[in-house]
């Protein structure tokens, strides 16, 4: 019985040998994740920051192997039309350093908030524009 168990052993020895691959395994390389390098932030309408009209977009951005973004869609409306195509506008110039697998670059979708905060306290630019709508014009 023990040399049948001993016989049973080696085959799985050999059937497992046989399943790997011949010489050195090649190096895995580490996947990178997609990393900001230029964001400059988007423009905020001068009348919407003084009027305290702020809030957040959130934009689903697909990151091309080259680190631009090759698509901008809106998930989350800011409330306001106006900072949600600002947000979309600025966020396509965007630069990122792509992810990686395998050592390759890959396209990465992932999501980017932009918030818009109105000023506080406003600049004394706003109480002309202020002033000056008040006036009519």
């Amino acid at each position: 019985m023990k040399a049948h168990l001993l016989l049973g052993s080696l085959a799985t020895v050999a059937a497992l040998a046989a399943c790997s691959p011949s010489g050195p395994a090649a190096p895995a390389i580490a996947p990178t994740e997609v990393a900001a390098v230029q964001t400059p932030p988007p423009d905020y309408p001068v009348e919407l920051a003084c009027g305290g009209v702020g809030g957040q977009s959130v934009l689903k951005v697909v990151v091309g192997p080259q680190g631009t973004p090759t698509d901008v869609a809106l998930l989350t409306s800011s409330g306001n039309s106006q900072l949600d195509d600002s947000a979309i506008r600025r966020v396509r110039e965007w630069k990122f350093k792509a992810a990686t697998r395998n050592g390759q670059p890959v396209p990465t979708t992932i999501q980017v908030p932009v918030s818009f905060n109105p000023p506080e306290p406003k600049p004394d630019s706003c109480f002309a524009i202020e002033e000056r709508m008040r006036r009519g014009g």
